[in-house]
């Protein structure tokens, strides 16, 4: 029996149910300023934490409500109006919440009868976080078959934003090996086009920039470490370098550093190691990585440089950091976009003021 036809059977038995109900079949249910009167039967049918509300005498007898603290007002309306219609609007997060099967299959294949090129990160994204396999397995599909799908803006929007989403994603692709998990990864070196190279013109350190000198004096790297790292094969060491600098584990990264890991190797999307310290925010990372000659201008395939990420997650000391180093706080992106496009965008003010002075 599908999710519809489970739901179309609970809501029939439900309006039956109403019949000869009397007065305690109606129920009113309040979020902030909103109210809506809907019958207990029909909610409890569409949404088990609706009927476990009923069922634990959660609802106030005295005037027969219910308050609802954790939906918008609009939202509510939506639920209820989708109990008695069927209708599906865009509401996968709040039917994943409320427990509407039916509400989520239907909002599972409108997202997947929308993928587009141009949105087929973002429908990927949203079939990740909301467990919708039908839809994740539709998205993959399409992105397999269009590839060109990881050089749209959406691509690049949804690395910046959600970049465990992605890995996920780029997983299911055909990317990096299993173990190669961490939260911030957006897949290894099999993502479509990501054997891109960074742009020419962009990959040196200007001249006369110095890597910050707060990284110096630090503690020396574990011995038993280094020579663990020294080894293993230069793809390996490169490819450990930037899961430990998404993961932000400072030893690890003082160590492979000095086993030699090539600070120039690329993951997924044409990341260095420093892109992806830069967006998990970890100054200390970017340090270290900048000491070891690390390009604050390193490019990845959509044209972004670490300070596009730190300035898009509002990182204001890794940016700070990079600037120290040489950064072009002017430098666009494939789109036109710099750092500071993305600050404004997104409302960092601190990151604003620092990336507007001279």
């Amino acid at each position: 029996m599908s999710a519809v036809t489970e739901v179309q059977n609970t809501t029939t038995e439900a309006l039956a149910a109403l019949v000869d109900g009397g007065d305690g079949a109606l129920v009113t249910l309040v979020a902030g300023e909103t109210r809506v009167a809907a019958h207990r039967a029909v909610s409890a049918a569409a949404s088990p934490v609706f009927a476990a509300m009923f069922a634990h005498d959660m609802l106030e007898a005295s005037c027969g409500q219910v308050s609802i603290d954790d939906v918008e007002g609009p939202v509510l309306r939506l639920l209820v109006a989708y109990a008695y219609t069927l209708q599906a609007p865009q509401l996968l997060a709040a039917a994943e919440k409320y427990g509407l099967s039916g509400l989520k299959a239907a909002c599972e294949r409108q997202l997947i009868s929308q993928l587009a090129v141009e949105t087929a990160a973002a429908t990927a994204v949203t079939a990740v976080r909301h467990s919708c396999p039908d839809a994740a397995r539709a998205a993959v599909a399409f992105i397999k078959d269009h590839p060109q799908v990881v050089a749209t803006r959406g691509w690049a929007d949804a690395v910046l934003e959600h970049p465990q989403e992605v890995n996920q994603v780029s997983s299911m692709v055909g990317g990096p090996p299993a173990e190669d998990s961490s939260p911030s990864a957006t897949g290894g070196g099999s993502t479509p086009n990501s054997d891109r190279q960074p742009h020419s013109g962009h990959s040196r350190t200007p001249a006369g920039a110095a890597p910050p000198t707060s990284a110096q004096h630090t503690p020396p790297p574990d011995d038993a470490a280094v020579s663990r790292f020294r080894s293993l094969s230069e793809e390996e060491r490169g490819r450990r370098l930037m899961k430990a600098a998404e993961e932000g584990a400072v030893e690890e990264v003082r160590a492979l550093l000095a086993a030699g890991a090539g600070v120039g190797a690329r993951g997924g999307g044409g990341e260095t190691a420093l892109h992806r310290a830069a967006r998990r925010g970890d100054a200390a990372v970017v340090r270290l990585l900048l000491s070891a000659a690390s390009d604050p201008n390193a490019r990845d395939m959509w044209g972004q440089t670490p300070l596009h990420f730190a300035a898009s997650c509002g990182h204001t000391q890794t940016a700070a950091t990079l600037l120290q180093a040489g950064a072009d706080r002017g430098a666009p992106n494939d789109w036109g976009q710099t750092p500071l496009d993305y600050a404004r965008r997104r409302n960092r003010q601190q990151l604003v003021v620092m990336l507007t002075e001279r």
